[in-house]
């Protein structure tokens, strides 16, 4: 689903970012442009950024050192 219009970034597209790393929304405007033009679209993209970035710490394994 679109998220930013003006930058034609979807959902997807947060949450690839997220998983290559970003982890705050000014990486992900910085890295997309997602919510640089109108604004409109900050409130979602935050939202869809804050659980993918969740998703992506729960998803990695668990190092165990001797």
């Amino acid at each position: 689903m679109y998220i930013c219009l003006c930058n034609a970034i979807t959902d997807h597209d947060i949450r690839r970012a997220a998983a290559d790393g970003v982890r705050s929304f000014s990486e992900l405007q910085a890295r997309t442009g997602c919510s640089d033009c109108c604004g409109c679209c900050e409130a979602d993209a935050r939202s869809i950024l804050n659980e993918a970035v969740t998703q992506v710490a729960f998803d990695l394994p668990i190092l165990v050192t001797a």
